[in-house]
């Protein structure tokens, strides 16, 4: 996640599943013009994501940020690499 801002985002994620409730939000900062990078593997707080399990993530931020999504499957010998770029949307969501 990129902040571009000359201001801190305070970034909250929320992960939905098919199959359960949804878990979060998980809190992190990105000061401003940082970028972070964090691992879904390692979430922790308020409850570890599953491996193996599908899911996706609604992300929201105090300030627009730029959030580029990578995925790795590595459940196979031969992987599977997934990325993509989210922009802030008008909608607040």
């Amino acid at each position: 996640m990129v902040n571009m801002n000359d201001a801190e985002a305070d970034v909250e994620m929320v992960v939905y599943f098919t199959d359960r409730e949804p878990v979060g939000p998980y809190r992190m900062r990105i000061p401003a013009q940082r970028v972070l990078h964090v691992r879904f593997n390692d979430f922790a707080e308020p409850e570890p994501i599953p491996l193996g399990t599908d899911y996706s993530v609604l992300i929201t931020a105090s300030v627009p940020i730029v959030v580029q999504h990578t995925r790795l499957d590595s459940r196979q010998a031969a992987n599977a690499l997934a990325s993509t770029i989210a922009y802030p949307a008008s909608t607040g969501h």
